[in-house]
């Protein structure tokens, strides 16, 4: 399923339908699994993805107009704000309006899940803000090699303030391994998590950044409910349309 907070009831049909034939009911779960609570200041190019509704997916500050994102968070055409330079999604961050969406114009169903937003001009003076780097074109990931997930995804744990940003570590799985579990991975996602399960993105955290330091090579964007052992979460993998980004956006 999509990892989207605003409709993801409906978009769950889509993995649903992709999974029938492994007697597979995805798992509804909506949080940052196995995470702790972080400051922005770690992660500065995290942004939360607004409707008027509030937040609805996370996504990546990658320069000063132009935030990566998943393509199924947004609609072209639709009105959208970004929020950032602050750990709390409720107070002392800065929004700013989208001027244009710009979805993958190959993205259906779960594959080339990525868009770039353009945004308006904004003071960042007094925030916390900062970009991701980006990987080189087809740049690989070693496998085992721990990244780090990061979003505001709803933890329906009552003890938990959901408008503080949590992030979790989890290890890049091999494709093979990847397939096996869910079968259709392609060469533009990359998997993460564990064996065991325990740690994983999940609702809410759409669109936002997987990293390895503070280079940016995945959008989270879909898996099989949420920290489940043997089914890691899929990420749209940046380095696989680098060439997209910087003709769309000149980064």
């Amino acid at each position: 399923m999509y990892r989207l907070t605003i409709g993801f009831v409906l978009l769950c049909g889509v993995l649903a339908t992709v999974l029938a034939g492994r007697h597979i009911r995805p798992l509804l779960d909506g949080r940052i699994v196995g995470g702790e609570v972080i400051d922005i200041e770690e992660a500065p190019y995290q942004i939360s993805l607004r409707t008027s509704w509030g937040h609805n997916c996370g996504g990546i500050l990658i320069a000063e107009h132009w935030v990566l994102t998943a393509a199924h968070c947004v609609s072209p055409g639709s009105s959208y704000s970004v929020y950032m330079g602050s750990s709390n999604n409720l107070k002392n961050g800065l929004e700013v309006k989208v001027l244009k969406v710009h979805q993958h114009p190959k993205y259906g169903s779960l594959d080339w899940d990525y868009a770039l937003l353009h945004l308006e001009d904004y003071n960042s003076d007094g925030f916390s803000i900062g970009y991701a780097e980006l990987p080189e074109q087809n740049e690989p990931v070693p496998d085992g090699t721990l990244l780090r997930v990061s979003g505001w995804g709803n933890t329906q744990i009552p003890s938990d303030d959901r408008a503080l940003l949590r992030a979790a570590h989890v290890a890049k799985v091999n494709e093979n391994e990847c397939n096996d579990a869910y079968g259709d991975i392609t060469d533009r996602m990359i998997c993460a998590g564990f064996k065991e399960g325990g740690k994983d993105s999940c609702q809410g955290d759409s669109g936002g950044p997987l990293v390895w330091g503070n280079k940016a090579v995945g959008v989270v964007s879909w898996g099989y409910g949420c920290a489940v052992p043997n089914y890691p979460g899929v990420y749209a993998r940046v380095s696989y349309v680098r060439d997209w980004i910087s003709e769309v956006s000149g980064v």
